[in-house]
C-alpha cells in the first residue's frame, strides 16, 4: 500500500473496514469512516467512494467526535 495521506483516492484505503456511522434519513448520502492500522481514521462520501478520503489523526476525531457529542458543533446544522 502507498503512503497513506490526506486528499489521496479513498479507494486506495481497500473496500473493507468502511463503516456509515452518519447516515442521512434515507439512506442517502452518507459519510463514510475507517480505521487505519496506525489509529488514525479515514472519511470518505459513501455516493463516490474513489473521491479523497480525509485523514484525521487519533487526537482530531476524539476531539471532534467529543464535540460533537456536546454540542459544539450544532450551529453547523443551522
Amino acid at each position: 500500500m502507498t503512503s497513506i495521506h490526506n486528499g489521496m483516492p479513498a479507494a486506495n484505503l481497500g473496500a473493507d473496514g468502511w463503516q456509515k456511522p452518519w447516515s442521512g434519513p434515507n439512506g442517502g448520502s452518507c459519510l463514510e469512516a475507517k480505521k487505519l492500522p496506525d489509529g488514525r481514521v479515514a472519511l470518505r462520501q459513501s455516493t463516490d467512494p474513489t473521491s479523497p478520503a480525509l485523514i484525521l489523526e487519533t487526537h482530531e476525531i476524539r476531539a471532534f467526535i467529543n464535540g460533537a457529542k456536546t454540542g459544539l458543533v450544532d450551529n453547523l446544522l443551522s
